[in-house]
């Protein structure tokens, strides 16, 4: 065995730009071994915490629990980074083996009955222990974390639920990778005009640099990422080409073969309720929301049927608006998934006199970040500084600085923003390292947060600039705010450092940051044309602002459905086929033949990859109820930027973490929590004045 003085340095000491991990000096053959010896040297450590014997104390305990496994953290945090952005076949194959081994090692310290022995005893004094708030929450995270990895549990059922988990593990990672696998082996290649027809430049250079990535010179490949497949469904006038990529984009982890999802599906759903069961729980979903803000299942579904209601007659609406359309041009076919982007787009152009391929020259990629960085200092007092020459972990990612009004550095921020074939689709944020203010082996207090955003914006050609749809500019706007939430944070312990809160609280920070992008002034500053350097012109602004509604009917009942399925999985007792149980929720709730689940199930990379959204996909929705409210705050002043209100969300909201309980901490930034009617007014789903044109993006994650 390994021990970690005897591996590559640059693993676990991170002697890079103001401490940034030296990536170009770590191998992908240097994980394994890595792995083992950090492994070991967290055991040897949760050893020594279990077997001390000093009475417990929350100091020789809890503080001695968040601070240790420093070694595991920073090898696991560059390998993940590797996993999801930039992987390999050497990658993948450490992935499935590392996911059942940390699973393994995890499951072994949540049922260490010493160490859980000494977690009990301070919970049962916790009144005595003159803790303040923050250090509440950090013990009660422990307490509920061994109780909920099996600590009650007798030797039998421990070891059950161990292998449990590990299998969990094991199927997810094989989950993401089938899908990654089928987006990486499906290209549709073009190279007629009329194959092009209704193709703009800006997604001809996009589908051309695709196909020289797959060696294809002078032809044009559709992609399944998608910033690729969205625009292609849209503009394309070919609707058997439409079809045929629609299909394919829909059948991902559902092609049979090796890469096919529906199995991993069903074992997983049957072993999610079996944890369940074990645990004491009526269902994985009711496990899953003990301690969030919904607190139900009830509640969730509560919400989503809400909202379900009024969004389904909207898209009806909408429908019959596109049937109209397609009559009009002499056609003769229902409104079907791969018609609706591209006759809502013909519509809007109609009804508001602009098309996305007119907005999108104003929408620079490098501008949208400029504008960014620009509101987090206007309303934080962040500045960015960018750090040219500094190696990452791909060429493509960029290192900034952040800076406080003083100059102080308080966080390094990375930003990767193109697909590649190496990244899973989709946009997230995460981070390297997290904020908090302990006292570390090595002698330093605290450590400043390391936080990177992942999106997939298509590529442009050398020489010409990056440019963004309306949907891609609110991506980049949504992760940075997961980003300003890591990078905001001021707590004193790691485990609710940054977004380490309940996961439907979790979007707030990010869904409200997206509410700036179309501040006029922010429009009117960023939105420049990539040519003439001129900015959007008042009157296409004013479109724009007047169409942030338009198809949210649509849009709403693609994520809605979703939310739906995911929650008929975790509650429903003997799944039986997955499949079958899908098509009967869609059935019953009455989804519309002409849209589609934004995810349908065997590309569910949220609710099968990992564990993180299962039975939590409603959150974007949940979040939204405060965005809406929160971004309300603001426009009450009359002054989106106001600077008390700001103050407030910064020393309430993106700054506290998990220190606080979250209804306490929106309460106290807001004065009280708002209904859903708040969420509702604010979407043009339900047919009221609405200020959002895709009421929820949820391809986003704040963390992998």
């Amino acid at each position: 065995m390994n021990d970690i003085a005897s591996l590559n340095p640059a693993l676990v000491n991170w002697t890079g730009h103001e401490g940034l991990p030296r990536f170009e000096a770590v191998r992908d053959e240097d994980f394994g071994p890595a792995f083992d010896a950090a492994l070991a040297a967290h055991e040897a450590e949760i050893d020594a915490i279990a077997r001390n014997a000093e009475p417990p104390s929350f100091g020789n305990t809890v503080v001695a629990l968040e601070i240790a496994g420093d070694e595991l953290s920073r090898v696991s945090a560059l390998f993940w980074s590797k996993a999801g952005a930039h992987t390999n076949e050497t990658i993948q194959a450490l992935e499935r083996e590392i996911a059942p081994k940390m699973s393994r090692h995890y499951s072994k310290i949540g049922t260490n009955p010493a160490l859980f022995s000494r977690i009990d005893a301070l919970w049962e004094r916790r009144e005595d222990l003159g803790l303040d708030v923050e250090a509440m929450r950090v013990l009660e995270r422990h307490w509920k974390s061994f109780v909920k990895s099996g600590a009650k549990l007798d030797k039998a059922d421990q070891d059950r639920l161990a292998a449990i988990n590990e299998k969990l593990a094991s199927l997810g990672a094989r989950f993401g990778q089938n899908v990654l696998a089928d987006e990486k082996a499906w290209a549709l290649l073009l190279s007629s005009e009329e194959e092009l027809a209704g193709i703009p430049d800006f997604l001809r250079d996009a589908m051309a640099a695709a196909a020289r990535e797959r060696g294809e010179e002078d032809k044009y490949a559709v992609t399944l990422s998608r910033s690729i497949i969205e625009p292609f469904l849209t503009f394309s006038e070919i609707r058997e080409l439409r079809e045929q990529a629609f299909r394919a984009w829909a059948a991902r982890g559902e092609n049979g073969g090796e890469t096919d999802n529906r199995g991993i599906i069903g074992e997983t759903l049957s072993l999610r309720a079996e944890k369940a069961e074990l645990l004491g729980y009526e269902n994985y979903a009711a496990l899953k929301l003990d301690n969030t803000m919904a607190k139900t299942p009830d509640a969730v579904n509560g919400l989503l049927m809400q909202v379900w209601e009024k969004a389904v007659a909207r898209a009806r609406e909408e429908e019959a608006d596109l049937a109209r359309l397609i009559a009009e041009e002499g056609r003769n076919h229902e409104v079907m998934p791969w018609d609706w982007r591209h006759y809502a787009e013909k519509l809007r152009a109609q009804r508001f006199s602009f098309s996305e391929s007119e907005l999108k020259p104003y929408l620079q990629l490098e501008k949208i970040i400029d504008a960014c960085f620009a509101i987090g200092k206007r309303l934080f007092g962040l500045t960015a500084v960018e750090k040219k020459g500094i190696p990452a972990y791909h060429p493509d990612v960029r290192v900034y600085e952040i800076r406080d009004a003083s100059g102080k550095l308080t966080a390094l921020f990375l930003g990767d923003y193109f697909a590649r074939p190496s990244k899973r689709s989709g946009a997230w944020m995460s981070s390297f390292q997290s904020q908090h203010r302990l006292a570390l082996k090595n002698g330093e207090t605290g450590e400043i947060p390391i936080v990177y955003n992942v999106c997939n914006f298509a590529k442009p050609a050398e020489g010409k600039p990056a440019l963004l749809s309306i949907d891609d500019a609110r991506t980049l706007f949504h992760e940075f705010g997961h980003a300003l939430h890591g990078m905001l944070s001021n707590v004193t312990y790691p485990s609710v450092s940054g977004t380490g809160v309940a996961r439907d609280f979790v979007e707030l920070p990010s869904q409200l940051y997206e509410h700036w992008l179309t501040v006029p002034e922010v429009l009117r500053t960023y939105a420049v044309h990539y040519r003439t350097g001129e900015p959007m012109p008042q009157a296409l602004l004013d479109k724009v602002l007047a169409a942030r509604t338009f198809n949210s009917g649509f849009a709403t009942v693609e994520f809605t459905a979703s939310a739906l399925v995911d929650m008929a999985y975790h509650t429903t007792e003997g799944v039986g086929d997955p499949m079958a149980l899908e098509k009967a929720t869609l059935d019953k709730i009455g989804l519309p033949k002409s849209i589609v689940m934004r995810h349908r199930s065997p590309h569910f990379l949220h609710v099968f990859s990992g564990d993180g959204y299962s039975a939590g996909y409603y959150s974007y929705m949940w979040s939204e109820v405060l965005d809406a409210d929160a971004f309300a705050a603001f426009e009450e002043t009359g002054d989106p930027f106001d600077p008390a209100t700001a103050a407030r969300l910064k020393d309430n909201i993106y700054s506290v973490g998990g220190s606080v309980d979250p209804e306490d901490a929106y309460k106290a930034f807001r004065g009280k929590l708002p209904s859903p009617e708040a969420m509702l007014g604010k979407r043009g789903a339900c047919g009221l004045e609405g200020t959002r044109a895709t009421p929820v993006r949820p391809e986003y994650t704040a963390g992998v």
